[in-house]
């Protein structure tokens, strides 16, 4: 499945911690418990995210060939003290510097440590994007704000969960997705709002012991339809199936069952 260029994630993160940033500095309640992530605050979930970045960063620049523990990334935790949205912004506006500037030196093709089966720097460019962009959305909704994401980003996320899923399902057997197996099963993804350039559908079969799936317009078991973002957040566990947004035909069992075991993220 074709990606994005790697400059395309690279503009996306830095544009992805600008947003977030935003939310920080909002007058936000930076204590105020992350509905989609109930275990953190939203500074926790920010601290979360820029920790997370560090850590990449870390392994880029020194196209480290095992994974670094996270202990040992300098300022990973943040800034010292709670509630100070002027220094985590600041905290974060540097992350994104260092983060961005060291992928761009990397390229896509630098040899190094990573998971899923691909160790380039170019896959910790695709895999922030997306972190960044889904921990967003979790941010937004903790304060309350709109949020949108571009389409070909939104697409590009779904087909990297969907790779990841494929994956953990070769790779990891005590993984839930070993389960996403149904026969005759199958899930269509259906953007309202797509447009050809991008197009935003997905055919999923469980049929196999690893799922299939290809991009396209499909009949299948159970179809989940709204606008692009709406989809991408729901299959990201991030809204509700009956959020008035989305649209279920079919048999709703099957997405619930899908939602359950694709734990990743």
């Amino acid at each position: 499945m074709r990606q994005l260029a790697h400059d395309r994630y690279c503009d996306e993160i830095s544009h992805q911690i600008g947003l977030l940033r935003a939310v920080v500095t909002s007058g936000a309640d930076l204590s105020a418990t992350v509905p989609t992530c109930p275990d953190w605050s939203l500074e926790q979930l920010v601290r979360h995210t820029g920790g997370a970045l560090r850590w990449v960063e870390l392994m880029v620049r020194t196209r480290a060939q095992e994974e670094i523990p996270e202990e040992q990334v300098p300022g990973a935790e943040g800034p010292e003290g709670q509630g100070d949205p002027a220094a985590l912004d600041a905290w974060l506006a540097e992350t994104g510097e260092m983060v961005v500037g060291a992928l761009r030196e990397a390229g896509p093709d630098a040899k190094m440590w990573g998971w899923a089966g691909v160790p380039t720097a170019g896959f910790w460019a695709r895999r922030m994007t997306h972190e960044i962009t889904v921990h967003r959305a979790d941010a937004t909704l903790a304060a309350g704000l709109p949020y949108e994401v571009a389409p070909d980003v939104a697409a590009d996320a779904i087909d990297e969960w969907l790779e990841i899923v494929e994956w953990a399902q070769r790779t990891l057997p005590d993984d839930p997705a070993r389960e996403l197996h149904r026969p005759g099963g199958s899930i269509h993804l259906h953007a309202t709002d797509n447009a050809p350039e991008v197009n935003a559908e997905w055919f999923i079969d469980l049929t196999g012991d690893v799922v299939t799936w290809r991009r396209g317009h499909e009949k299948a078991t159970v179809a989940l339809r709204g606008p692009l973002t709406a989809v991408l957040l729901a299959f990201y566990r991030r809204l509700p199936l009956d959020s008035a947004e989305l649209e279920i035909l079919g048999e709703r069992e099957l997405l619930e069952f899908w939602l359950e075991r694709a734990t990743f993220g």
